[in-house]
This record gives structure tokens, sequence and C-alpha cells, in this order.
């Protein structure tokens, strides 16, 4: 692994062996109050466009737990492509920090850390994608259920980046996925085109629909998300007329499988998207998953960062 860009860049292999590397790195944390510190003297550079406390925090105890550090880079310091161009933050960086984190608004941006950068580079959000929150998702159905195959993942609102790297995972390791979004929010189809194609694959099956109800029916997982994301702000009206149908409330639930879990990457704004309720009802799984952030991500910074 050089970087982590996209779940979509590797194999089932390579994911199910970062997930049980998690898993892993976890029991080790809850037994001993320590993880052994692999990235001893390590740095992570951590470039912030966009500010995040799930992101931030999870990413600086990780290094903690595994004997390095990481330092916070905020816009103030670095404009990416406009008080410096992105090669030549990448080339600097790459001599100070021995990885680097960047959260984006553009994912060309992250693309072109990567290109010139000669020390991994981990995208920690993009206007594209959310691999790191993917990993997180998966490590928490994997915990819930034990399997992955044939689990039924659905996820209701926005077809933003979330959904999208939520989507390929599940379709690289063989979970059905099913998402409702209103006509005009969906993913692109380019994202969309190469989910089938691992799911062809793996055997996951995919669908698109716009009945919320229909696509919670069966479903072990409800995943949702925040219907306006940082950088739609003057889409704002417009989302509050369309999206109110597709709240996972106490009702929505009822519909699914009696074994269902309720996910949301955070920052949930409360009884928009998603009821109280339902957060902190028997079904929900927010903070754990959550808290799966750190140990997903120590694995992930593990297999880029050791050796």
């Amino acid at each position: 692994m050089k970087d982590f860009l996209a779940v979509g860049d590797y194999t089932p292999e390579a994911l199910q062996d970062m997930l049980d590397l998690a898993i892993e790195l976890k029991q080790e944390y809850k037994t001993k109050g320590s993880n052994s510190p692999v990235l001893k003297d390590k740095k992570l550079g951590m470039i912030f466009q966009k500010p995040s406390l799930r992101t931030r925090v999870s990413f600086e105890r990780g290094m903690e737990h595994l004997g390095g550090s990481a330092m916070y880079i905020g816009p103030a310091e670095i404009g990416l492509g406009k008080r410096e161009s992105i090669a030549d933050v990448a080339r600097v960086m790459s001599g100070y920090v021995d990885a680097i984190m960047a959260r984006v608004f553009d994912h060309q941006h992250v693309l072109e850390l990567a290109k010139w950068s000669s020390v991994p580079v981990i995208n920690g959000l993009s206007d594209y994608n959310h691999p790191c929150q993917a990993m997180a998702d998966i490590l928490t159905i994997l915990e819930e259920f034990g399997t992955l195959k044939g689990i039924n993942v659905t996820y209701v609102g926005d077809g933003n980046n979330v959904s999208l790297s939520l989507m390929h995972v599940c379709a690289k390791l063989g979970a059905h996925f099913t998402i409702a979004n209103p006509p005009g929010f969906g993913m692109p189809d380019s994202g969309i085109a190469v989910a089938q194609e691992f799911a062809a694959k793996s055997g996951s099956q995919i669908r698109l629909l716009t009945d919320p109800h229909e696509a919670v029916a069966g479903a072990d997982v409800i995943y949702t998300d925040t219907w306006t994301s940082m950088g739609q702000e003057e889409e704002a009206t417009k989302r509050e007329v369309v999206f109110p149908p597709y709240q996972v409330n106490q009702k929505l639930v009822s519909e699914a499988s009696p074994r269902v879990i309720v996910l949301h990457c955070l920052p949930a704004h409360r009884n928009h998207e998603i009821t109280d309720e339902v957060a902190d009802g028997p079904h929900s799984r927010l903070f754990p998953q959550a808290h799966n952030r750190m140990h997903a991500q120590k694995a992930i910074l593990v297999r880029l960062m050791a050796g």
C-alpha cells in the first residue's frame, strides 16, 4: 500500500486484512490499555480544509496509541493550490512527516497530493468519497453480525461521498447495498458503475431506489447522513423541502429487520435526517461507529507506515 485514497483501490483480501487488524488493535487496546508502539517516532501531518471532530481526534489518538504523533495543519497555514501549489506542499511536507492525511473539498486535491508526495497520503474526506469512514462503518457492521456476506445495508438520504464509499466497500466485500434518495440527489453514474463491477465479482446486490420504505424492507443496517453537506449550503433551503420523507424515524426503523442497527457518520442534525428517538434508541450504533473511526484508521496507518 502506497496511499489510502479510495476503498475501491484495494482487493477484498486487502480490505479484510485491514479489518482483521483493526479488530486486533482494538482488542489489544481494550485489554492492555495501549497498543504496541509500532509507529514509534513516526509523525502524521494532517491537512484540514474542512473542520472535523472525529477525523482530527481519531487520527491524533490513533497515532498516540501506536507510539507516534500527529500534527494539525489548518486552512490558515496552507491554502492548497492558492497560497502554494499542491505539488510544492506535497514535496515540502514529505520532508517533514512520515505520512499525510488530507481532509479537502476537491477530490482532485488529494489525488494531486498523492501524485507528488513521497510519503503515504490518506484521504480523510473529499467531495467524491470518504474511505476512512467506510472502513469504520464496515468494521461496525462486521462486529455486530460476524460476517458481511449477505448483510443488507440500506442508505437513506443524499447520494453523497459517504454513501459512495459505503456502497463500494459493501460491493467489494459481499454485503448487499440499497440506497433510497430523492430523484436528482443520487450518486454519480461513474461511481455506481464501478460499484457494479465490484458487485459482479463478490456476489453483492446493488439497488437504486427512491422509496425509503421499499428500501428498508429486510434491512439489517439503516444508514443516514446530513441532508446538506459542507460546501452545499446554498442548496440548504431546497433540500429542507425535498428530504423530510427520507427521515430515519421510529416508523421507518420498524419496517426493517428486527435485528436492524442504525448508523450515521455524524455530526447529526437531530430531528432532521434522524430523530432523537432513533439516534438514542436500542437500534442505534452511532457512537460505537464513531469510536471505530480510530480503530479502523489505526489499521490503515499501520499498513501504510510500519516497516
